[in-house]
């Protein structure tokens, strides 16, 4: 079944000229509520586990801390190209309606969880899951949504702006996450209640369909069951190859792992395979041919898998050896640590718009390619830092990433909407986010992988030799210095002090008041392991930099700027011809 091109239908009681600063008002408040959930856990962790009785160090504790960091993202990525597909059939407004009330009521439920210890989390865990299936309708409709609303010429403006929330959304969600967990740990849920409850009327009350529904369409059933459980699978096994596994320090060797990989990857395989037979497919893979279309999502994929961990190795950086070091107090570093990252959004903010704008007119090509090289001079140059460095560079360093990141992100969205026919932007909209969270999903797992693998190797030496010289006994040291990887990982990560945890009362009682003091203090923890983990970062930052040069090139490779039934310099292609004629060039 070849795409189809759908005649747009006239806004209802709207002009056209104010239609569309409503709908991209009204789905960039959508993107910014739902990117600001999705990293705000990210510095609100401590408080919410403190706030649930359960230590986030202990073996359970640590796979529940997993699955709040991705189980929103999992399922967001899983489930973005079958929502897409299907609102290209049902209506991208009705269905991006649907997405606003769902995360509304999962926040409110979020807000109100019930019980305590591992019961209350595993309880919270269900929300989020929840909350990330209202994210997906919202990601994979806005960007067509807008794609719908705007001409060509206003698009790249238009994904600019709406990408600038996307992104900012994020770091924001770092500082109102540490605001707010600092006052009570249950806003950090009720704060985008308020925003939703108005996009949800906003949204149902303005927002009009602007292309025509195809409802003579079927849903591919088995290309959506087959893809949404692939995918699954593979995410959640690179999740738990991250965890613990008997005596080994990582699950890799776990049979379930192991499975899931395997699995998932052939699952995946057959999904290709299916939508190449089905009458009416998920997905119509031709638009791979799309020069524009398959370089933009490639580009995309490799910078999210680059960047995609760059805050979490950046709040390890901070909450667990820069702020301690800096006279900042454990339980203060998850607020600062987002105000110290302030510069990168400034960065973004400055050029996303206007990166978009540029691209209207010039194409997206030099600015995507120019941004991912921008990224790999920013993650050099966090290379060449100390772990307790001058904070003036490292802000320099920051903007150079945000100004990298708005360079590429609304120019490449836009290429890749611009190129595909109007029937097919709600699912080129969820495919494009599948490749953006999955990247992201990646990412994560990499970096937890190198940082877990080199703190395995370098830290119980380093972090004995610091015990005793400290005064513990050799016997204690030797016992604390063989903690998890994860452990020492973790507690970086949330800003927390473990010593008097690891020592115990007996072995603490056993020292010198001035030995505790040492110990037990801001300095001793992030000076003992700075080395093993800036090791780790430097690797990370370095593999970081490879990833995102290879994504520079696929950028450049798009080719000059195409949009889908336009004149771009040969006559325009019949709609069979739309995933494979002019758009090859």
């Amino acid at each position: 079944m070849t795409p189809q091109t759908n005649q747009k239908a006239k806004p209802r009681g709207l002009k056209g000229v104010n239609y569309k600063w409503i709908a991209l008002s009204n789905t960039t408040l959508g993107v910014l509520m739902a990117s600001i959930n999705g990293n705000i856990i990210l510095i609100s962790l401590p408080a919410i586990f403190n706030g649930m009785g359960m230590n986030p160090l202990s073996p359970d504790g640590a796979s529940y801390m997993l699955w709040m960091l991705m189980g929103f993202s999992v399922v967001t990525a899983t489930l973005l190209v079958s929502f897409g597909r299907i609102s290209d059939i049902f209506g991208r407004v009705k269905l991006y309606n649907l997405g606003f009330a769902i995360f509304t009521i999962s926040s409110i439920l979020l807000f109100f969880t019930p019980g305590t210890g591992a019961t209350g989390i595993g309880i919270m865990i269900v929300f989020r899951i929840l909350q990330g299936i209202g994210s997906g309708f919202l990601f994979s409709n806005s960007t067509a949504i807008i794609t719908d609303a705007f001409s060509a010429n206003e698009r790249g403006t238009a994904m600019g702006i709406n990408q600038i929330f996307a992104v900012g959304g994020t770091l924001l969600g770092l500082i109102l996450g540490g605001v707010l967990s600092a006052v009570d740990w249950r806003l950090v849920f009720l704060v985008s209640v308020p925003f939703g409850l108005l996009g949800t009327i906003w949204a149902y009350l303005k927002l009009k369909e602007q292309s025509k529904p195809d409802k003579t369409q079927k849903i591919d059933w088995l290309g959506n069951g087959v893809f949404a459980v692939g995918l699954t699978a593979l995410l959640l096994a690179l999740t738990y190859g991250i965890m613990p596994y008997g005596a080994s320090n990582m699950g890799w060797s776990n049979p379930w792992v192991i499975a899931g990989i395997v699995g998932g990857l052939a699952l995946l395989v057959a999904f290709c395979f299916i939508e190449t037979r089905v009458k009416m497919p998920m997905f119509h893979l031709q638009l791979f041919r799309i020069r524009s279309f398959a370089f933009g999502n490639i580009s995309l994929f490799l910078s999210s898998i680059a960047r995609g961990g760059l805050q979490f190795m950046l709040i390890i950086w901070l909450q667990g050896i820069w702020l301690p070091l800096h006279g900042f107090s454990f339980e203060s570093t998850p607020l600062w640590a987002g105000i110290y990252m302030l510069p990168m959004t400034a960065g973004f903010f400055v050029m996303g718009p206007l990166s978009g704008r540029l691209s209207d007119r010039y194409g997206a090509r030099f600015f995507s390619t120019g941004g991912m090289v921008l990224t790999v001079i920013g993650f050099i140059l966090l290379n060449t830092l100390p772990s307790n460095f001058g904070y003036g560079i490292f802000a320099f360093i920051l903007v150079i990433l945000g100004i990298g990141m708005g360079m590429f992100a609304a120019p490449n969205t836009m290429a890749i909407m611009n190129s595909v026919p109007p029937a097919q932007r709600g699912v080129t909209a969820g495919m494009r986010a599948t490749f953006q969270n999955t990247g992201s999903a990646l990412s994560m797992t990499l970096y937890f992988a190198i940082l877990i693998v080199g703190l395995a190797s370098k830290l119980p030496p380093i972090l004995g030799n610091s015990l005793m010289s400290a005064g513990v006994p050799a016997a204690a040291a030797e016992k604390i210095a063989q903690m998890p990887p994860t452990g020492a990982l973790f507690a970086a990560f949330l800003g927390y002090n473990p010593m008097g945890s690891l020592l115990g009362p007996d072995v603490l009682a056993s020292l010198p008041a001035a030995t505790q003091t040492t110990l037990l203090g801001n300095t001793f923890f992030p000076n003992a392991i700075a080395p093993a983990v800036m090791s780790s970062l430097h690797l990370a930052f370095y593999v970081s930099a490879v990833i995102s040069a290879v994504a520079a090139v696929a950028s450049f490779l798009r080719g000059k700027r195409y949009v889908h039934g336009e004149d771009n310099g040969t006559p325009a292609p019949a709609p069979k011809a739309a995933v494979s004629g002019d758009a090859a060039k």
